[in-house]
């Protein structure tokens, strides 16, 4: 068995190396938490198995965040194990720091450098390049098979050289007198001497030592003069800089990068949700009722009988639940396709940026940027990515502010019941819940950083990527890991709780079957009566709606298959499904817009689903979890009530009147706080000193 460590800096194609390697799928991504903890496989290659280690992505060998800390505490545990360093072949420079300080701590070291992009910005001789590390090296392209079975034949070769694993002649110019003021300085290695004058905080407590020394200026100018000293011999002039273009005066403008933000949302909604999404998911709808469900429900009433409780419970827990979720699966396919393409673009990175500092004034930072964009896909796998940071209050924060973005098991929520009742205008609706989410989630952080959860200054480093075309064979990989994933969780998840609710929709307290023509009262509806008062004011107490909401609890999809059920609908027809929420007589019905929106609003708001319940619970505590889902019910149903309250208002009074008395009360309130504050700054009597009278 060999093994073998995979290191490198973010965004340098380390994880795509392994996926080659390996053939694994795991998750790409340009940010940090793509990969938090370390992740490994074995495989084979030419008869001999080889076990590789991938590690989060660090910029150097001394920890600053919680992923680096991982991956340096196993690199020092396992240093005697080959490591394959990975670097990109465009930005050498930055990425030859993690390098040298992998030689100073005396690793066995193969150098693979990855050349992403078809036209690098500048051209590297390898060979010597080689000879002034002393370490091998194996350059190619990380998502090319072919070019990657080099690495594997090195893997396979590598023998250790002493005489050339220590060839670092930069050290004879890094100056390290403070140190000589230690007890037994001498029997330092130069990597721990190094270390301390870094400032390690895990090398310095191995070692006993409590002094600061905090030379790291020094160190790395020392280390970058020398990285620039062989850049220079072994490349050619540099073109142009890496990750920089022109295109970013215009994203990353102060002015215009919001806007062109809400621009690419809107046109990926229009083209998932409506044009292309709405011509896929008719069309599979369409094939599966003609093909697989009309046939099987004719099968079924033909050997069972019509009223039978075996052919209830395959037309309308089976067929009519999981056919209404499968329909949405093109464009589930379509929201993670246009996803990837902004990610592998290099655009959603400087997305971070630009939201890194509106986070930063309520209490968030870049990394909490990159965990609530992956909210987007899924709650459940966003909240492990908050782990990696260093602050327990923004960790803490993050992960309850996650559940507010809204998931892509909740778009289908949003395609049924907003078609039916908005029809072309739905596209604003759900840009706008989306947009709600968020502005919640930043409402709700200022809070915390004002209250119970003041974050403290994080570390946040980011380096762009350049503007690259998207890797098509990595996209139609992780669009097939969706489409599984959700095919997975209808064949699961939804299909055991359809039985569930059909069983308590079906049968009544003495457990006895209710037939169509039976006006006996079931179970759930019994118990959806019960609660149902609590949700009148907001537009929706009817026991079929609010027996939808419990059963979302266990996943959000649920909801969906969950009104098909009780509404009897028995295909994958979303016309069909949408026109029976406009009937009084089904279970659930909306007896107007308001209500409609009540309730999308309730729903991306509410309780998070059962897996990103537990992965709260692991993350950041029962306590927090706790009072974050009491948050967040009490959040959904007061944003539910106003919204239900001003749509109705609208509705009575006219667009034009409602937002009169809005913005009277506007400006009844500013005035109110204004003057208040010139009345305590009169009524102060230290005016003249006070700082907060002056401000």
């Amino acid at each position: 068995m060999i093994d073998v460590i995979l290191v490198g800096n973010p965004n340098t194609g380390k994880t795509t190396l392994y996926n080659t390697l390996t053939g694994k799928n795991e998750h790409v991504g340009n940010w940090h938490g793509v990969t938090v903890e370390e992740k490994y496989t074995t495989y084979s290659y030419q008869g001999h198995q080889i076990r590789i280690v991938d590690l989060p992505g660090i910029y150097h060998t001394t920890p600053l965040s919680f992923e680096e800390k991982v991956a340096t505490d196993y690199i020092y545990k396992n240093r005697d194990k080959l490591i394959v360093n990975i670097c990109d072949a465009s930005n050498l420079q930055r990425n030859l720091y993690l390098t040298l300080g992998l030689l100073e701590l005396g690793a066995n070291v193969i150098l693979f450098v990855n050349q992403i992009d078809k036209k690098p910005i500048r051209k590297v001789d390898y060979a010597k390049l080689e000879s002034h590390l002393g370490i091998k090296i194996v350059y190619g392209n990380a998502s090319h098979k072919k070019e990657v079975q080099r690495l594997n034949q090195t893997i396979l070769d590598f023998q250790v050289c002493d005489n050339v694993k220590y060839r670092l002649p930069y050290i004879k110019n890094i100056d390290f007198s403070p140190l000589k003021t230690l007890k037994n300085a001498e029997k330092l290695s130069i990597f721990q001497k190094i270390k301390l004058l870094e400032d390690d905080e895990m090398v310095k407590s191995s070692l006993n030592i409590q002094e600061n020394f905090d030379k790291v200026e020094q160190i790395a100018q020392v280390k970058y003069k020398y990285i620039d000293e062989i850049i220079g011999k072994c490349c050619d002039r540099q073109l142009r800089v890496y990750g920089k273009s022109k295109l970013d005066k215009i994203l990353l403008n102060r002015y215009l990068a919001l806007p062109i933000f809400l621009l690419l949302l809107f046109a990926v909604f229009y083209l998932t949700f409506f044009s292309l999404g709405k011509f896929l998911s008719d069309g599979i709808g369409f094939i599966f009722d003609k093909i697989l469900f009309s046939p099987l429900s004719n099968l079924v009433v033909s050997k069972f009988g019509a009223e039978s409780a075996f052919t209830s419970l395959v037309q309308e827990a089976l067929i009519g639940g999981v056919g209404s979720v499968l329909s949405f699966l093109p464009q589930v396919a379509l929201l993670f396709f246009f996803l990837s393409i902004l990610e592998d673009s290099g655009y959603l990175a400087r997305l971070a940026f630009t939201f890194d500092d509106i986070l930063s004034k309520v209490g968030l930072s870049g990394k909490s940027v990159y965990t609530l964009l992956m909210g987007f896909g899924c709650s459940t796998s966003a909240v492990m990515t908050a782990r990696n940071m260093e602050d327990k209050n923004s960790k803490i924060k993050t992960g309850l502010l996650t559940p507010y973005m809204s998931c892509s098991a909740k778009f289908p929520i949003y395609t049924v019941l907003g078609g039916a009742f908005f029809g072309a205008n739905n596209i604003f609706v759900i840009l706008g819940l989306y947009v709600l989410g968020v502005v919640i989630a930043v409402l709700l952080s200022y809070i915390f950083e004002k209250t119970s959860l003041k974050s403290k200054q994080q570390s946040f480093i980011l380096e762009f990527p350049p503007y690259r075309a998207m890797n098509l064979k990595r996209v139609f990989k992780l669009l097939w890991q969706n489409i599984k994933s959700f095919i997975t969780r209808i064949a699961s998840i939804i299909v055991a709780m359809n039985i569930v609710l059909w069983f308590m929709s079906h049968f009544t307290a003495s457990f006895k079957f209710i037939s169509d023509q039976s006006s006996s009262i079931s179970l759930l509806q019994t118990f959806g009566m019960i609660l149902s008062p609590i949700f009148a004011p907001l537009g929706f107490g009817n026991w079929g709606a609010v027996s939808a909401l419990l059963a979302g609890l266990v996943a959000k999809e649920v909801i969906v298959s969950s009104i098909a059920m009780f509404n009897g609908v028995e295909s994958a027809n979303l016309s069909a499904l949408q026109s029976s929420l406009l009937v009084s007589t089904s279970a659930v019905h909306f007896l107007s817009p308001a209500s409609t929106l009540s309730f999308l609003v309730f729903c991306l708001l509410y309780f998070p689903c059962v897996a990103t319940f537990s992965v709260l619970l692991r993350e950041i505590g029962f306590k927090w979890t706790l009072i974050g889902s009491c948050i967040e019910f009490l959040v959904a149903y007061l944003s539910a009530f106003v919204i239900y309250t001003l749509a109705r208002s609208i509705e009575y009074f006219g667009m034009a009147q409602v937002l009169s008395v809005l913005f009277v009360a506007v400006l009844i309130i500013v005035s109110l706080l204004f003057l208040r504050k010139r009345l305590k700054k009169k009524s102060c009597p230290y005016s003249d000193h006070c700082g907060r009278c002056k401000r």
